[in-house]
């Protein structure tokens, strides 16, 4: 059961996201708060498996939010809501370890979609953030040698997750547990000097361990 939290300080958007994801078989609506210090306690309290958490809110912002669930609870997915196309505000959010963002106008398909591939630890983000975050893993790449601080258990976990998949793809592909994923990732992310998967999944791409087709075919199957 993907458990979601709806954190808006407009109650209409909140009614109209619990009322669209409780139409869907296996996820649960587990609470909404109108800001983000309630935000906070309710991660801690009910666990969500995602946050569809807004960027803008009265008192502490959904970035300042976002960066306290994910040190409380970094298992928890957070999808960041915006009416905002500022592409600073977005980046600052991915950088900040939101997995993706789902505009206020977006479709129900396009909202129970994203909350699913939350779940999985999936991220899909337009072409012109994605762009920008390849760019600033670059400039790493260049200062370092990055895949010598990488054991080849790691590299191994890096190809794969520079080709979407979920940590419990990888489990299953590599033969091993989830949480020796988990670790292997969090590894993987400190090593490289990297804020999330989708930093590293560009990151594996840019470093050529997966052709940039390949990863497309594997996103879209």
């Amino acid at each position: 059961m993907i458990r979601v939290l709806i954190v808006d300080d407009h109650k209409l958007v909140r009614q109209g996201l619990r009322f669209l994801l409780e139409q869907e078989d296996g996820i649960e609506v587990v609470g909404e708060c109108a800001d983000g210090t309630a935000a906070i306690q309710a991660v801690r309290t009910l666990e969500p498996t995602v946050v569809l958490l807004d960027l803008f809110m009265p008192g502490p912002n959904g970035i300042s939010v976002l960066t306290e669930i994910k040190q409380d609870r970094p298992a928890t997915e957070v999808l960041m809501l915006t009416s905002s196309t500022d592409d600073e505000h977005l980046i600052a959010a991915v950088r900040a370890g939101a997995l993706a963002y789902l505009p206020k106008t977006a479709g129900v398909d396009q909202v129970v979609a994203s909350v699913r591939a939350a779940a999985r630890g999936e991220s899909v983000l337009e072409p012109r953030i994605a762009a920008r975050l390849v760019r600033e893993v670059r400039e790493v790449a260049t200062r370092r040698k990055p895949l010598d601080q990488l054991s080849p258990r790691e590299v191994e976990v890096l190809t794969v997750l520079a080709r979407g998949r979920s940590n419990r793809e990888i489990a299953r592909l590599l033969t091993i547990s989830e949480e020796t994923v988990k670790a292997h990732v969090s590894s993987i992310l400190t090593k490289l000097g990297l804020s999330d998967r989708t930093q590293a999944a560009i990151f594996g791409l840019q470093q050529r361990l997966v052709p940039l087709d390949e990863a497309l075919l594997d996103e879209g199957r």
